[in-house]
């Protein structure tokens, strides 16, 4: 985040495109990790979280992936970007983003999930439809997404 505080501190809260990634983790019984989060407060969505500078988009999810769950991600699929309407976000402090998100799939994860309560507030594996209204309507499309290539809607 250092990188978005620097332009932060030149452009204020105008509109800026930010590039990020989230990754669907799922286990054996094909339920995916949410993670209830800090902002927007208590939505649930997926882990994740923008790119720095120097970094891949493979590197930002699986970097944004152990700071907020402490599990290391092993090989990633590249799902789909996600971008236009319904990805413009104003933070609460006022900064306005237009979001362009990299979604990665992936069911090899190692280590012990981890709550970063500065990030989240708490993790759960379930079916997507347990907690679908719930879900921020910007990870619903990707998790909508993944299903359906996934043969489970």
């Amino acid at each position: 985040m250092e990188y978005v505080k620097e332009i932060r501190a030149l452009v204020g809260t105008r509109p800026l495109i930010l590039v990020g990634a989230v990754v669907i983790i799922s286990d054996d019984e094909d339920r995916i990790l949410l993670e209830q989060r800090r902002f927007p407060y208590g939505q649930w969505g997926l882990p994740g979280g923008l790119m720095e500078l120097g970094e891949s988009a493979e590197q930002a999810a699986r970097r944004e992936v152990l700071e907020e769950t402490g599990l290391v991600v092993g090989a990633l699929t590249l799902e789909g970007v996600y971008s236009g309407p319904g990805h413009f976000i104003t933070a609460p402090n006022g900064d306005q983003i237009e979001s362009v998100t990299i979604a990665y799939s992936s069911r090899e994860i190692s280590g012990e999930l981890q709550v970063n309560l500065e990030e989240s507030l708490a993790f759960e594996f379930a079916r997507p439809e347990d907690r679908y209204g719930e879900i921020r309507e910007n990870y619903r499309v990707i998790i909508d997404d993944y299903q359906k290539k996934n043969g489970r809607v």
